[in-house]
């Protein structure tokens, strides 16, 4: 590992003998069984997964995909004794504004990639170029190429300050951050420890949890009071994941280092559950685009490292720093619990909220067109605004 500040090209190139042993593995998998009639109520369907491994080890073709993300230029670089893996794709408009995206879990630099030619070069997809993007992607440390993470401590805060230094080395002294799931949370702290050089944070996650002080609920409408009780159902139903990759990451890491099918289950039962799908998660998002974002798990061997973030979460959780970055917000109706605004007004800047007809937890890959659209206006507005 290099511990200078220096910026290294990568590109992807994954052994032939890493894909020939995922296919066998997968051609080997052993299946449980399950209870007839049960659908997805007790997690995904054996049918379902049999058929979607046999599709990964005999139709789906790693190699088109990695040249899809080798399209982009990939870099390393070394920050806090950690190596980080991004993509940076400058516009071809000098003045464009310079934005960094963060992933979150189970997801990956994968989810931006039909969301990086319209922000950047909005002249060639219909939009207008005084709302371009330097775009930069990062790896969260342990996801993907980000790895291995080099020691403890690699919580939401110091991430943030991580993604402060990319930037400040990249030579943007003034720049933007966008979100979804732990890319909510490491965005709006970047906001926080970086606020002098932020000019704003579009987020399309935001959890925003009552604090029971009198009056807090008063005024909300019944559509609202719903979304609180989403925050119930999560918790009592659907955040079993969250427990354990916030207790045991590494127990559980054995499983799903060991067997792809493993993983592919674990990741797969979060794109049914948080999108906005009916009967299965290809109703929401690309076949090819799901799997690839499973194979970089896969491939990378992050399933363990990836879950510890939820460890540093748990145990360095503290009540959110009021933050008067101006903030902005796409709410998607199928996320996991959607935003209630005057509950976000309470620790956050909200200059911008805009709610969305369709679309779930991973924006950038179900609803592009909205999610693209939508950080535009918000900087427009900053940028008309002075900011």
């Amino acid at each position: 590992m290099s511990d200078d500040t220096a910026i290294r090209p990568f590109r992807i190139d994954i052994p032939r003998a890493d894909l020939d042993d995922l296919h066998d593995r997968l051609r080997r998998t052993r299946f449980p069984g399950e209870l007839p009639g049960v659908g997805w109520d007790r997690g995904v369907p054996q049918s379902y997964l049999k058929e979607l491994v046999d599709y990964w080890a005999t139709s789906y073709d790693w190699r088109e995909h990695e040249a899809k993300i080798n399209a982009f230029p990939q870099f390393t670089t070394t920050i806090d004794g950690q190596d980080i893996h991004f993509l940076h794709v400058r516009s071809p408009e000098a003045d464009a504004t310079p934005l960094i995206l963060t992933h979150g879990w189970p997801g990956s630099i994968v989810e931006f990639l039909d969301v990086i030619g319209p922000l950047t070069d909005p002249r060639a997809h219909g939009g207008d170029p005084a709302d371009a993007f330097h775009v930069v992607i990062p790896s969260i440390p342990g996801y993907g190429f980000s790895r291995p993470v080099t020691d403890q401590g690699w919580n939401i805060r110091r991430i943030a300050q991580a993604w402060a230094v990319l930037m400040s080395r990249l030579g943007y002294e003034r720049y933007g951050a966008q979100g979804g799931d732990w890319g909510s949370g490491i965005s709006r702290d970047l906001g926080v420890v970086d606020a002098e050089h932020v000019i704003g944070v579009h987020l399309n996650f935001l959890l925003t949890f009552p604090s029971g002080a009198p009056g807090e609920l008063d005024g909300l409408t019944e559509a609202e009071r719903e979304r609180l009780k989403g925050l119930d159902r999560f918790m009592d139903d659907m955040s079993g994941y969250m427990k354990i990759q916030s207790t045991r990451p590494q127990t559980l890491a054995y499983g799903l280092a060991d067997s792809p099918a493993g993983q592919l289950a674990w990741i797969v039962e979060k794109f049914r559950e948080w999108t906005d799908s009916e009967k299965a998660p290809e109703d929401a998002v690309d076949r090819d685009r799901m799997l690839t974002n499973v194979t970089l798990y896969w491939l990378t061997n992050t399933a363990g490292s990836s879950a510890q973030l939820y460890y540093e979460f748990a145990h360095a959780w503290s009540m959110p720093e009021v933050s008067a970055t101006p903030t902005g917000i796409a709410v998607f109706p199928r996320e996991i619990a959607p935003s209630v605004r005057k509950l976000a007004e309470r620790a956050d800047a909200i200059v911008h909220w805009t709610e969305f007809d369709r679309g779930g937890h991973f924006a950038a890959m179900e609803e592009p067109d909205l999610l693209v659209g939508d950080v535009r206006a918000f900087f427009r507005g900053l940028r008309e605004s002075g900011r």
